[in-house]
């Protein structure tokens, strides 16, 4: 089922995430709606808080990477293959020199800005089954993640970006706030007024 995905200044996307075990309630076809919700929002990412799940889980599938052709051969075909489903993730740790990007969210839909992150993390992490893996990625997989991983600890990319620049869009995070967009995916938005 595609659910409506959560818009910027809902309290939830703010909240760290509490971590789940097996027993949370229908968690294999919460991870299936997950899915289908970020596919049909052409995204690379989605993390349960983007749902109005404050919870430590997320999904990535950056198959879409697959055909950027200004990514070497060896990061396209990693990444076309690089679906995976966090539960209770842990970035252990950071390294590597810090890099810009231009992301993207699908709670924050048409802003994009450059996003300083360093290039490679160690993750330690529960899979759907709950079977623990540890984890070195790099590049655009690690930054992926860590975007992800952000939401689940209540950050945002828009909180990674420079005063100046936070108040360029601050009328453009005001209108997403409030319905005044029009993505091409279904939204909730916290501050829509009721008629």
């Amino acid at each position: 089922m595609i659910l409506p995905i959560i818009a910027y200044g809902d309290p939830v996307l703010r909240k760290v995430g509490v971590e789940i075990d097996k027993e949370y309630a229908n968690l294999t076809q919460l991870i299936e709606d997950m899915r289908e919700t970020m596919v049909n929002a052409k995204g690379i990412g989605l993390a349960a808080p983007q749902i109005g799940k404050a919870i430590r889980l997320f999904i990535v599938d950056t198959s879409p990477f697959e055909k950027d052709e200004e990514l070497n051969e060896n990061e396209r075909t990693f990444l076309a293959s690089f679906k995976r489903v966090f539960i209770n993730a842990k970035i252990l740790k950071e390294e590597g020199d810090e890099w810009a990007f231009n992301e993207g969210c699908l709670s924050i839909p048409d802003i994009n800005e450059d996003v300083f992150r360093e290039e490679k993390i160690t993750i330690e992490y529960l899979d759907e089954n709950f079977e623990k893996h540890t984890e070195v990625l790099e590049g655009l997989a690690a930054r992926v993640v860590q975007h992800e991983y952000d939401h689940i600890e209540g950050i945002l990319f828009t909180d990674k970006i420079s005063s100046l620049k936070k108040r360029l869009i601050k009328k453009r995070l005001e209108n997403i706030s409030k319905g005044k967009i029009n993505p091409s995916y279904r939204m909730k938005f916290p501050l829509l007024k009721r008629k």
